[in-house]
């Protein structure tokens, strides 16, 4: 595993990307402890992820969303 400070990171983003794609893990250090704040790994890597419960309303409540329906991401916001 490689690991390097944060602004060896963000020097060095496309290139970690693609090492990262290869199958290298790589784990990011802040500050003057470097202290590991983050472990990129491949996406076949990945722990699995549970599906999560949408609260205390499922399974008793319903929507739908009318065809031709549009917001923008202000509207949503309301930016």
């Amino acid at each position: 595993m490689t690991t390097l400070s944060v602004g060896e990171f963000k020097a060095r983003f496309s290139d970690i990307l693609e090492q990262v794609g290869r199958g290298k893990m790589v784990q990011v250090c802040y500050g003057r402890t470097r202290k590991p704040v983050a472990v990129l790994v491949p996406p076949d890597q990945a722990p699995a992820v549970a599906a999560r419960r949408l609260g205390p309303l499922a399974g008793k409540a319903k929507f739908r969303v009318k065809a031709g329906f549009k917001m923008t991401d202000a509207d949503l916001l309301g930016s």
